[in-house]
């Protein structure tokens, strides 16, 4: 039997892996692959869940409820705020909006692996700068990178998946090196759990007011602890914004969504509670794992990163026997997200054998 004749797909699809997701952990394991919070919901995001939400009918398009909590929490106006599935939904967006056949988009590597393929769906081609040694940004680098093919520059601090900031005076001064009619995405995802004094803070420093090309998102995913309701933002020049709204894919944001995120900022006080336990149980991990020797660099999301190397499947291997489902980078290193308390211990004793295997 022949094959059947299918539809044509281009080329660079074709040859692109599919998003891959952490790996799923049984009922007696620890799933530490996917950088999610914890803690279970609050009541009062239940609640909010709870209450009566038609599905029979489509949800408001502009989660207009939500963007003015956000402009009146940001000082901003509705317009500058915007509201989808994911901050990585914006992300896409935006990439579609600048970037097309012939142009450049650079991001800093290994960062989100989601990164490579917003380009290259859209048609562009993905310009990677390595880190430095320990795991940073080189923001003087990807100044280096940018021509005049340069359309869209992603940030992520802190790196996912490595830990480390960008500070605000780095950012400054990478700001002033790019060209005003570039595009530059700063994806702040875990910027609840940073510490780091001198970090980078979008919203808080409203860059986006001195720099319009600028566009922070944030996510209710990571320390609010929706990533199984899909619901990020972000803020910025209205223009912009609107470019993505426009690319975007009409009614992605569930009305259950914009409820629990509401919810979620009332009752943030909370939630952010929440967020010191598992910086406390982050810094236990970095402080044990160095002390066995592990080279780990500045933690400032909700995970560690392990330079294992060539030795990155191996490794990965021993935690899943052992019940710790993390998430490997094979040829780079481990990500293990901060998860339950129970986790740490198991976490440290299991890391203690491999460095003495490795």
């Amino acid at each position: 039997m022949t094959d059947p004749i299918l539809p044509r797909i281009r080329p660079a699809i074709a040859a692109l892996a599919p998003y891959r997701q952490g790996k799923q952990a049984g009922p007696e394991a620890f799933k530490l692959s996917s950088n999610e919070n914890p803690f279970e919901p609050l009541p009062s995001v239940v609640d909010a869940l709870q209450r009566a939400t038609p599905i029979n009918r489509y949800p408001d398009a502009t989660a207009g409820r939500l963007r003015e909590r956000l402009a009146a929490r940001y000082a901003v106006d509705p317009n500058q705020v915007h509201v989808a599935a994911g901050s990585v939904s914006i992300l896409h967006q935006l990439i579609l909006a600048t970037s097309s056949v012939g142009d450049e988009v650079i991001y800093a590597w290994r960062s989100f692996e989601a990164y490579p393929s917003l380009p290259l769906v859209a048609g562009a081609t993905g310009v990677q700068v390595p880190l430095t040694a320990d795991s940073r940004h080189d923001l003087d680098a990807m100044a280096d990178a940018v021509t005049d093919r340069t359309r869209a520059i992603i940030l992520c601090t802190p790196n996912n998946p490595t830990g480390p900031i960008i500070t605000g005076d780095e950012f400054a001064n990478f700001v002033e090196r790019v060209p005003a009619d570039v595009l530059i995405v700063l994806d702040e995802a875990y910027a609840e759990f940073v510490t780091a004094p001198d970090a980078i803070d979008g919203l808080a420093e409203r860059v986006f007011e001195r720099h319009p090309n600028v566009v922070v998102l944030r996510t209710f995913s990571k320390a609010y602890g929706l990533a199984g309701l899909r619901i990020g933002y972000a803020i910025g020049n209205e223009k912009v914004l609107d470019a993505a709204r426009t690319t975007g894919i009409p009614l992605s944001v569930t009305g259950a969504a914009e409820n629990a995120a509401i919810a979620s900022l009332d009752a943030e006080k909370e939630l952010l509670a929440r967020v010191d336990v598992i910086v406390e149980r982050r810094t236990r991990l970095v402080e044990g794992l160095r002390a066995q020797g592990w080279d780990v660099p500045d933690a400032q999301g909700n995970f560690v990163w392990l330079p294992t190397g060539e030795q990155t499947d191996a490794a990965a291997a021993t935690l899943v026997q052992n019940d710790l489902i993390v998430r490997p980078f094979s040829g780079d290193g481990i990500r293990i997200s901060v998860g339950e308390e129970d986790s740490v211990a198991r976490i440290l004793d299991v890391a203690a054998a491999l460095r003495g295997a490795l």
